[in-house]
């Protein structure tokens, strides 16, 4: 199954340039549709704004960009390239603007989108998508500091933690670093803290920056 970047959440930001107020924004989605339906939202929402450029690309389907009505190349294209930059699918992003009085030439539009974009992209956050392998670890407290400082070393996720007698761990780690992991555990601790596998889950969890 293919592994990719996806936005995490919803995520907006916002700025000033020389009086324009520039708003950025940017969601998950599954289908142009979905895209289509963001971008109509937001012209009605900010059916005032001077601006509402936007930028989406679909996994396995459309990429498309606008500048609607700022000057061409200056608005849509910048915004995508920041998608693209970023390595982000499933992901449409609007940058709306109020102009504010004072021009900002080809130049100043392009950094100014680009920044746009980007605020969004980065308030939104990264996901990974790929098939994570589920292990439960159970870990006395003595280990517990060591073994969290492997699961990041191999790419893992920790997604439960409970404490009772013992530390019982639910990691997640890409298919490839599971029975990595699961060695490195048995050689560290002498074999006292053993993991199994429990199942795998295609799905997206958010990643660090």
């Amino acid at each position: 199954m293919d592994e990719y970047l996806v936005p995490t959440q919803f995520g907006e930001d916002e700025f000033y340039e020389k009086k324009s107020h520039f708003i950025g924004r940017a969601w998950p989605v599954e289908t142009e549709e979905e895209a289509l339906a963001k971008i109509q939202e937001m012209k009605k929402q900010h059916y005032d704004a001077t601006h509402n450029c936007w930028a989406y690309i679909i996994k396995d389907g459309p990429v498309r960009f606008s500048d609607d009505g700022e000057p061409g190349g200056t608005a849509g294209m910048p915004m995508l390239q920041v998608l693209q930059r970023e390595g982000l699918y499933n992901i449409v992003c609007v940058v709306t603007r109020y102009f504010g009085g004072i021009l900002l030439g080809a130049g100043g539009l392009v950094r100014a989108y680009t920044k746009g974009a980007k605020i969004a992209v980065d308030a939104a956050g990264k996901s990974m998508k790929r098939v994570w392998t589920v292990l439960y670890v159970p870990c006395p407290y003595p280990f517990y500091e060591r073994v969290k400082l492997e699961v990041a070393a191999f790419g893992g996720i920790i997604r439960t933690c409970d404490f009772g007698a013992e530390v019982e761990l639910e990691l997640l780690f890409p298919e490839n670093q599971a029975q990595p992991f699961l060695d490195r555990l048995t050689d560290m601790t002498s074999g006292t803290v053993e993991g199994m596998e429990t199942g795998q889950e295609y799905r997206a969890f958010p990643i660090e920056n």
